[in-house]
């Protein structure tokens, strides 16, 4: 198969400024989104913040210890005959609460733009820039922006060192030897000012006192920054081939290029500590190297010989998938669902969606990417561990909404989420099955028995009917029912007994005795409710379909992101195209669409699986730049381009007991042409 045309016939390209497509550089643990120049010049023409962002900056504002999770109002619900606190409400800890939901937070460390003047000395502005032409070379990796101002051509190649978190970028214009073109770069506060996140997206500028900028060595075309706010700090290295900089603003610094040539180029580097810096051809020699072999190691599906004519859109969204997956969900740490576009939920991950984030790397091929972030389970155990017994359970709960640190924070619904707590056992599971080592059991067995343990404590024993119970207290992947009176989802109780089945497994594979309640438990999970002939919601939810017809068809998980074992494919054929026919669409959220189509396959259904996976419908919106786009404001939503990958190599590949796996997700009329090469089974 040729890759680089499968690859290339996709590659992004604007010819205007497009308020919710910003392209992005970067590496896995950093990006760089820029605006039609290449950099970040016009920011306010976007809907959302260019971002420069990394999994290593983050900013506790007032101090690491200005309140800790002792300090949250818990409010207390029945378990079963014993009190277990969440803090769902500020009640009469409001400061606490909202601080601990918004720090740390994932820190912007830069705009880096141009400065462009016209002929008459006065400052161009966005509409000044014309012949607009942008491409991003998704098979090198590199940003290339031509355009011009007042008439005059620019160039400009922007791009990311693979290995280090580092900006490239080279300038080709005659305004340079006019004096007409500048690159600054300037620096936000980070203190969050709103309690909504929606608002708390867009960069401060303002609050000078409440950071420091200082310029802490500088030499012939180099200059190193320091970055500092309370107890937080990082640096910025700037080296550039002519010019000398200015301090233009109390936290801006302004290159001016030298005039004896029309090139500038300048690489600039972010770091906790020392910042790298290489030659810009270096990077772009590094780039190229990186992402072609990226492109040549993986996975790869070609539609082109497909007579649907919704062939080539989905064959674009699974190659844009794979890069921006690899670029902002593929590092050490969990991702937010924005990536390092600009910070949502205060830029903090949602451990429930790491699976749809990340479950398709085995799948292509690319379990390394999923391995950068697993490691981070073990590191934050301790804190799970606590979690878990400070609610009275055994074992180790995952938290839902967290920074770096692992630690929970106060939610109207994260603390009542239970869906996350098998994900970590589930990747482990991918990953030893592309990798089935002793190595790998030893690597995460810790992460998967301290889980499981959690789950049985968690599980309540029916004496009456002798199965166990999931909650109440908790709140379904469907967030719109009540912690207090949800009970039994059925992809919730699918789910506990598919981990802890794992657990089971991983013990035999270990030759070590397994916990005997796990298998107890697995055995003996409660049926999922369902009425009429549906699944319902969840036991206490008789109005499923009707009043409460919206936010995530979680039920669905039951049967296609798993096996289904508690289920009856008749009554889930049902449920499925009882959600088609009445679902609100538009309260649903970009990995529903791949989730749908995952049990229409599941239940030999091709044609739904496709029809689903391609919905009209404003959330399975993909941008120009491939994003999953939501709703102003949240113009990317990475879960949906993970989960997008995961149901197509699971439409393609098959799944364990399937007799033909081969492309038995897609139509077998011939409207469909699937090949592909380097996928595997969807377990």
């Amino acid at each position: 198969m040729d890759r680089r045309q499968i690859v290339e016939r996709h590659q992004p390209e604007l010819n205007k400024l497009d308020s919710v497509s910003p392209f992005s550089v970067g590496n896995g643990e950093f990006a760089f989104s820029a605006d039609i120049t290449g950099l970040q010049t016009f920011p306010e023409q976007y809907e959302v913040p260019l971002g420069t962002q990394s999994n290593w900056g983050w900013h506790y504002t007032g101090g690491h210890e200005r309140f800790t999770e002792k300090d949250a109002d818990y409010q207390m619900f029945d378990t079963y005959g014993r009190s277990v606190g969440y803090p769902m409400k500020p009640g009469d800890k409001a400061e606490a609460y909202h601080w601990l939901r918004q720090n740390p937070h994932r820190l912007q460390l830069g705009r880096i733009s141009f400065r462009f003047f016209l002929g008459s000395g006065a400052e161009a502005q966005a509409s000044d820039v014309t012949d607009i032409r942008q491409r991003l070379n998704l098979w090198k990796g590199i940003l290339t922006s031509e355009f011009a101002v007042q008439g005059v051509p620019v160039r400009v190649t922007t791009a990311c060192h693979p290995t280090s978190d580092v900006v490239g970028v080279r300038a080709e214009s005659p305004l340079i030897e006019q004096g007409r073109l500048q690159m600054f770069i300037r620096f936000p506060a980070p203190d969050m000012t709103h309690t909504a996140w929606a608002k708390a997206i867009f960069p401060d500028w303002s609050h000078d006192d409440r950071h420091r900028t200082e310029l802490r060595a500088a030499g012939e075309n180099r200059a190193d920054l320091e970055r500092s706010m309370d107890e937080d700090s990082y640096k910025v290295s700037w080296a550039w081939s002519a010019g000398s900089l200015e301090r233009t603003a109390a936290h801006e610094f302004t290159l001016l290029p030298g005039t004896e040539s029309e090139v500038l180029e300048c690489a600039i580097g972010f770091a906790a500590q020392i910042p790298q810096t290489a030659s810009v051809s270096d990077i772009l020699a590094a780039s190229e190297s990186h992402w072609e072999a990226f492109w040549m190691n993986g996975a790869v599906m070609d539609f082109s010989g497909s007579a649907d004519p919704r062939a080539y859109e989905l064959e674009r969204r699974v190659v844009l998938s794979q890069f921006l997956c690899a670029m902002h969900s593929g590092g050490s740490l969990p991702p937010q669902e924005t990536g390092f576009m600009y910070n949502s939920w205060f830029g903090k991950s949602h451990l429930e969606m790491h699976w749809w984030h990340a479950s398709h790397f085995p799948l292509w091929g690319r379990e390394s990417y999923l391995l950068k972030s697993m490691d981070w389970y073990s590191d934050i155990l301790p804190v799970a561990r606590v979690l878990a017994q400070s609610q009275g359970y055994e074992g180790a709960r995952w938290p839902k909404m967290v920074g770096f640190d692992g630690k929970p924070c106060p939610s109207p619904v994260a603390p009542g989420l239970i869906w996350q707590q098998p994900h970590p056992m589930a990747l482990a599971e991918l990953i030893y099955q592309a990798d089935p080592t002793q190595s790998t059991l030893e690597r995460f067995r810790d992460i998967v028995f301290e889980a499981a343990d959690f789950m049985v404590s968690f599980a309540h024993l029916d004496e009456e009917k002798r199965v166990y119970d999931l909650g109440p207290p908790l709140i379904p992947a469907q967030e719109c029912h009540p912690l207090q009176a949800s009970k039994n989802p059925p992809y919730e109780l699918e789910y506990w007994k598919y981990g802890l089945e794992i657990a089971v497994n991983w013990a035999e594979r270990l030759q070590i005795p397994a916990n005997p309640r796990w298998a107890e438990v697995a055995g003996a999970m409660a049926e999922p409710p369902q009425a009429d002939g549906v699944y319902l919601a969840h036991e206490l939810c008789p109005d499923t379909f009707t009043a409460k017809n919206h936010d995530h068809p979680s039920m669905l998980g039951a049967l296609g992101i798993l096996p289904g074992t508690l289920i009856d494919r008749k009554v889930m054929l049902n449920t499925l195209l009882k959600v088609k026919e009445v679902w609100k669409w538009g309260s649903a959220w970009g990995w529903d669409f791949p989730m749908c189509a995952m049990t229409a396959a599941r239940l030999g259904e091709p044609d739904l699986a496709v029809d689903f996976l391609l919905m009209d419908a404003t959330k399975n919106t993909y941008l120009t730049n491939g994003h999953n786009y939501q709703r102003p404001g949240l113009s990317a939503y990475l879960p949906g381009n993970g989960g997008l990958l995961t149901a197509v190599a699971m439409m393609a590949c098959g799944w364990k007991g399937n007799p033909d796996g081969h492309n038995q997700g897609f139509p077998q009329d011939g409207s469909w042409s699937v090949k592909w090469e380097g996928l595997k089974p969807w377990l």
